[in-house]
């Protein structure tokens, strides 16, 4: 994108290369990456809709509508997209890891955990992937193992807000009442949104 003053001037480009070459899934795919940066999702599904109809084994188009489904709550179809993309490219791991994420909110930590392992044994470093495997531990009460994790992560990404929010639970857990009040300063400066109830627990003490 580098060459275009700004978003507009590059969706309009797309554009014309559409008219020009309708069924390049390619196109399609990147005119609804310009479209989410504008957090115009329902233009955004229609290209990655159209990404897919013309290139049916794109599936980053298909992780990409999981995450538009997500938005609206859809947990189911943010987890059937995962699911095709995986069924297109079996070792690409943005989609396990997705996958992983929507079991757990099921409550389905069996299969999150095979989901999450399988993302973090094709990509070791996916920081995404590792901070839901610390929710999941968080979920099923090892702490020591979350805590374990969220400290590699926070030693390689200091900005990454979720793992805050997940070691202010660990700290809230042991009553550790300062560490974890620190933990969600960080979280929020960071930008996570955290739990209001949580929140209010944690300044009681």
């Amino acid at each position: 994108m580098e060459h275009f003053d700004n978003l507009d001037d590059y969706i309009a480009d797309l554009k014309g290369k559409l008219k020009n070459n309708a069924t390049c899934g390619n196109t399609h795919y990147n005119l609804g990456v310009a479209y989410l940066s504008r957090r115009d999702f329902m233009e955004a599904e229609r290209e990655f809709l159209e990404a897919v109809s013309n290139s049916p084994k794109m599936a980053e188009a298909y992780v990409q509508l999981g995450g538009i489904a997500m938005q609206r709550n859809d947990l189911e179809g943010c987890l059937n997209y995962n699911v095709r993309a995986t069924q297109e490219r079996p070792f690409f791991a943005v989609p396990w890891g997705n996958i992983g994420f929507v079991l757990l909110q099921q409550g389905k930590t069996d299969e999150a955990h095979k989901a999450l392992k399988k993302a973090l044994k094709l990509d070791p470093e996916f920081v995404q992937a590792q901070a839901t495997m610390s929710s999941l531990f968080i979920t099923i009460g090892d702490y020591e193992e979350a805590d374990k994790l969220l400290k590699t992560i926070l030693d390689k990404h200091p900005e990454f807000g979720p793992a805050w929010n997940n070691k202010a639970i660990i700290d809230a857990r042991f009553e550790r009442w300062d560490d974890a009040k620190k933990c969600i300063a960080k979280a929020e400066e960071f930008g996570f949104p955290v739990e209001p109830d949580f929140k209010k627990e944690i300044e009681a003490n």
